[in-house]
């Protein structure tokens, strides 16, 4: 088995642990401090994780963004497929290892949320109980945003040393944009997680197609039609 894709994929686990247990974290507490404070820990660790591990794995942490590359043509199916099965374990473990520090009958974490309810760090909005394949499609559009500034910034290396700040930036700005209406997961792993331990999968669906579906659509845009390489033949 090849060491270099195994510690490739090791780098893909924590990193999208870091995201989910952080993303998650902060969404625990949105109902008490607002929308903000999600978009910022979401846009701000992403950032942080693609200097840090980018040089290992490329620091995609989402399986959107590793199925957006592949359809691109940047990346072979063999390595995306280890990717995102670490992506998903890492997600997972995050979830799990949230709720074991801060337990839902844990009398601080009662206290301190009041009469907010606890929400596992979920990816959900207003939207998602009752028009849930509307939040699918508004999520598409949001991962499409996402994948679209990987591609663009990181992998044809058009935003040079400030890859990750737009990156983040842009993650940041989409939850901004739709964490209210749809929990802006853009993140497949980040949605599964939580939704597990939560014991609601009802969403789970509708949310992975449109998010694999934003970031297979961003792939093959940005890697076809706007690919800056074929731009400058």
């Amino acid at each position: 088995m090849d060491e270099n894709l195994l510690r490739e994929s090791l780098a893909e686990l924590i990193g999208t642990f870091v995201l989910v247990f952080v993303g998650s974290a902060a969404v625990l507490v949105a109902p008490i401090f607002g929308v903000v404070v999600p978009a910022l820990a979401h846009g701000l660790v992403l950032c942080g994780l693609i200097y840090t591990y980018g040089h290992i794995s490329g620091a995609q942490i989402n399986p959107a963004v590793t199925v957006g590359l592949t359809v691109s043509g940047k990346q072979d199916v063999t390595r995306s497929a280890y990717y995102i099965v670490a992506q998903f374990i890492g997600g997972i473990i995050a979830a799990l290892v949230l709720v074991a520090v801060f337990p839902q009958d844990n009398a601080g974490v009662a206290a301190f949320l009041g009469e907010n309810a606890y929400n596992f760090g979920q990816t959900t909005g207003f939207l998602t109980a009752d028009s849930v394949w509307t939040a699918a499609i508004y999520e598409a559009i949001l991962t499409f945003f996402l994948v679209s500034a990987v591609v663009q910034a990181a992998v044809f290396g058009r935003a040079g040393q400030f890859a990750g700040i737009a990156i983040g930036f842009t993650l940041a700005a989409s939850i901004l944009a739709g964490g209210a209406a749809t929990g802006a997961s853009l993140n497949p792993a980040r949605t599964l997680g939580p939704a597990l331990v939560a014991g609601d999968t009802s969403y789970v669906i509708p949310y992975l197609v449109g998010i694999f579906g934003g970031g297979i659509i961003a792939g093959l845009a940005q890697g076809n039609l706007l690919n800056p390489d074929d731009m400058e033949k």
